[in-house]
């Protein structure tokens, strides 16, 4: 067996694979689209008002002692759970020595878990259109050997397959890149949010009158 022979046998074997990812990277491009309209229905009616509004009846529940309250207060201005529980945990740092630092960190864990999130359609933006580039050459191979036999049933089956997942890869590239640019803009404008409560709060004067590093609450592990 030549090295021709074998190149041509892995392309071969590489036929039904591509095609199931080509099948598989459209339908999680699809989930995605719907997760991101999901998303923008969830901020409908986002305002700075509505940010200042929480952050002014979070820090008087603080001052008033009632830190579970305060968390509350922040719930309606989160977007997704991973902001719902950065929100809470910067509540907990407040009053306590360390908490510059740490909200630094918890900061800096979100915008993470955001690019992770981002991850997955940013790939498929490359992906789509390289399953789609595998799944028209695979194909073309058997499609021109039906050609050179005069077997214009395998011709033309092997060029349908090849022309499908050619429009299946740049569909799942294009929705891909879109769901990549909006959440982009979404997810900065999420992490200025979070930024812009940590501010607030750190500026609001101590809890109770209580310094930074004596707030009467149990510092967390």
């Amino acid at each position: 067996m030549n090295v021709e022979q074998i190149l041509f046998e892995v392309s071969e074997a590489l036929r039904v694979p591509v095609l199931i990812l080509a099948l598989a990277a459209l339908a999680v491009a699809l989930v995605e689209a719907g997760a991101l309209a999901m998303e923008l229905w969830r901020r409908r009616g986002r305002s700075l008002w509505q940010l200042d509004h929480a952050i002014a009846e979070c820090q008087g529940r603080l001052a008033a002692g009632m830190q579970a309250q305060a968390v509350g207060a922040l719930l309606p201005i989160a977007r997704n759970p991973a902001m719902e529980e950065v929100l809470a945990d910067l509540v907990a740092q407040q009053g306590k020595a360390d908490s510059e630092a740490r909200t630094a960190k918890l900061l800096a864990e979100y915008d993470y878990r955001s690019l992770r999130k981002l991850e997955r359609t940013r790939i498929l933006v490359r992906m789509g259109p390289a399953l789609g580039l595998m799944g028209t050459l695979i194909p073309l191979s058997p499609a021109l050997a039906g050609l050179a036999d005069g077997d214009v049933a395998t011709l033309t089956e092997n060029l349908r397959v090849a022309f499908g997942v050619t429009v299946t890869g740049l569909l799942v590239g294009a929705i891909a890149f879109s769901v990549s640019l909006v959440r982009d803009r979404l997810y900065a404008q999420d992490y200025s949010d979070v930024e812009y409560v940590a501010v607030r709060l750190a500026a609001a004067p101590p809890v109770n009158g209580n310094p930074a590093g004596h707030s009467h609450w149990a510092v967390a592990p």
